[in-house]
C-alpha cells in the first residue's frame, strides 16, 4: 500500500489489526506512525490505551512483551494501539506469526521497520498480507524525482519555487526527505512576511546554500565558456567543507553524460527532451546551449576527463594533487 492509500484509510478511521511500515526512506514510515499516534485515538484514551515501545528495549530482541500488550483489551473500552519504533532491531518474530492466525480485532499494532525491508524469506513475512497485515513498503525517491517532490512541498504551504531553484536544493540536500523536510521548513518558517516565492537569495540566507557559489552555478559558466567564473566558483568548492569533490563530480558528470544522448536524440523538442532525458522542461535550454559547445566527439572526451578525475580524486595515478589541482585541471580540459 502506498503512503497516500494508507493516510486515505486512517482518514476514514480504518486500520487494520497489524500495519508494517518499512523501508529505505524513513521519513514515509515517520510520517505514517505518527499520524496514528495522534488521530487513532482521541486524546483521553491515548493516555491509557496507547503504547509506544523501541525494538531495543526489547529483551532478548523478542516481540513476544510487544504482542502480549496487543493482545490485552483497551482500559477505556475501545480501540488500542501499541507502536513498535524501531523494529529492524528485533531478531525474534515467533510470537508476531502466532498472533497473526488470530489478532485482537480492536488493537492497532504498528511496527516501524526502519532503514530497509523486512527478510521475506521468514515466515512470519510470507503469510503477513493474507493473514490481514497491511503493508506500506517506502522506498528511496530518485534523484531525479527530489525536485519536483521539493516543488510539491512547497506548493502545500503555498509558495512557488522556480525550477532552477528547486534543483539547487535537490543537488545539494540529496535525496534524504527528512533531512529536505527540515530545510524545507526553514524556508517556510523564515521567509519574510508576504513572501510567496522562494528564491536564490532565500535559500542562501536560510539553507546557507551560496546562489553565486554552486554546482548549479558552475554547469552554467560551463555551458556559457566563462572560465573566470568556472575557476572561481571551483576554488570556493576546494576550500568549503559543504562542497566535497566526489559529490559536484557527479553531479556534473550526470549533465555531460545527458548531453551526449542530447546530441544523438532523434526528436529535440522540449518534450521529448525532457522525457528522454528524465529532467525539468525547464533545462533543455541548458542543454541545447550547451550542445552548440560542446559537440559529441568533444562530449565523449569530457566524460573520459570525469573518469580520470575521479580516479586520481580516490588515489589513484595521484601521488599528490589536491582537489585545488584537480579542480583547475578539470576545468581547464574542459573548456579548452
Amino acid at each position: 500500500m502506498t503512503y497516500e492509500a494508507l493516510i486515505r484509510d486512517f482518514a476514514a478511521d480504518h486500520y487494520a489489526p497489524v500495519i508494517l511500515l518499512c523501508g529505505e526512506e524513513n521519513y514515509y514510515i515517520d510520517q505514517a506512525c505518527a499520524y496514528v499516534e495522534a488521530h487513532a485515538l482521541d486524546e483521553m484514551a491515548r493516555e491509557f490505551d496507547q503504547t509506544v515501545v523501541y525494538g531495543k528495549d526489547l529483551p532478548g530482541a523478542d516481540i513476544a512483551p510487544v504482542v502480549s500488550q496487543a493482545r490485552g483489551f483497551a482500559m477505556m473500552g475501545g480501540r488500542k494501539v501499541v507502536v513498535v519504533k524501531e523494529a529492524q532491531t528485533v531478531k525474534k518474530w515467533d510470537a508476531l506469526a502466532l498472533y497473526m492466525d488470530n489478532p485482537q480485532p480492536t488493537t492497532v499494532l504498528v511496527l516501524c521497520y526502519k532503514y530497509g525491508n523486512v527478510d521475506k524469506r521468514l515466515s512470519v513475512w510470507k503469510q503477513f498480507e493474507k493473514k490481514g497485515g497491511v503493508v506500506m513498503q517506502s522506498d528511496k525517491m530518485r534523484d531525479y524525482q527530489v525536485p519536483a517532490w521539493i516543488t510539491t512541498y512547497l506548493q502545500a504551504h503555498q509558495l512557488q519555487a522556480d525550477p532552477k531553484v528547486a534543483q539547487l536544493l535537490a543537488d545539494y540536500l540529496g535525496n534524504d526527505l527528512t533531512a529536505i523536510v527540515g530545510a524545507l521548513n526553514k524556508l517556510v518558517d523564515g521567509r519574510p512576511e508576504g513572501v510567496t516565492t522562494i528564491d536564490a537569495a532565500l535559500v542562501e540566507r536560510n539553507i546557507g546554500i551560496s546562489k553565486d557559489f554552486n554546482v548549479f552555478e558552475l554547469q552554467d559558466a560551463l555551458v556559457k565558456g566563462n572560465v573566470f567564473k568556472a575557476n572561481q566558483i571551483t576554488q570556493y568548492f576546494a576550500t568549503s567543507k559543504d562542497h566535497p569533490m566526489v559529490k559536484e563530480l557527479g553531479i556534473l558528470f550526470t549533465f555531460f553524460q545527458n548531453l551526449m544522448l542530447y546530441h544523438y536524440l532523434p526528436d529535440k523538442s522540449d518534450r521529448a527532451v525532457a522525457s528522454a532525458l528524465g529532467i525539468n522542461p525547464y533545462f533543455v535550454k541548458d542543454y541545447a546551449a550547451a550542445a552548440k559547445r560542446y559537440n559529441a566527439m568533444k562530449v565523449f572526451r569530457i566524460i573520459g576527463y570525469f573518469r580520470e578525475t575521479d580516479a586520481r580524486l580516490k588515489g589513484i595515478n595521484n601521488p599528490s594533487a589536491k582537489d585545488e589541482d584537480l579542480w583547475k585541471e578539470l576545468i581547464y580540459k574542459i573548456l579548452h
